[in-house]
């Protein structure tokens, strides 16, 4: 994950030739624990996060996901996950040498209660310099995903 991700709810673009990084964090007032909690809760996605149509699976340590992302809303998104840390981080990963996405959400507990979230995603990938350009600007998305988490977890 980029360890560039600051915490002010905005998104980082970073783009090389062969590598595309999207990087973003956000400070929420609520205990690690419930902020985990709400990540590791599938079938309640498409409920708080705008950007989800819809999430089947568990999302737990070697499992497969399916996503569908209002990005995309045709395309399942079937998401292998490589890293499960509780209440540290998520590591999930699409595709292959072709073209590859992998996010990364990292979690970190503060003394004051408060969580510092942070999300990243690097796509990497033999086609990348032949379809970057044609790729959205995940920016936006990235920022309305740290939004709704924060209002979901601050609501609770």
């Amino acid at each position: 994950m980029s360890n560039q991700a600051s915490l002010t709810g905005k998104a980082h673009k970073q783009q090389s030739a062969m590598r595309l990084d999207y990087s973003a964090g956000i400070t929420v007032n609520a205990p690690v624990a419930r902020v985990w909690a709400l990540m590791t809760n599938a079938a309640a996605f498409p409920r708080w996060n705008s950007t989800v149509k819809s999430i089947e699976g568990t999302i737990a340590a070697g499992q497969t996901i399916k996503l569908v992302a209002m990005v995309a809303p045709e395309r399942v998104f079937t998401l292998q996950i490589i890293a499960f840390e509780p209440e540290q981080r998520i590591v999930w990963s699409d595709g292959n040498a072709m073209f590859k996405g992998v996010r990364t959400y990292g979690f970190a507990g503060r003394p004051n209660g408060t969580t510092d979230f942070t999300m990243a995603e690097v796509y990497t990938g033999l086609l990348l310099p032949m379809i970057g350009g044609s790729l959205p600007d995940f920016g936006p998305m990235f920022e309305q995903y740290l939004a709704d988490l924060k209002r979901e977890v601050e609501r609770a």
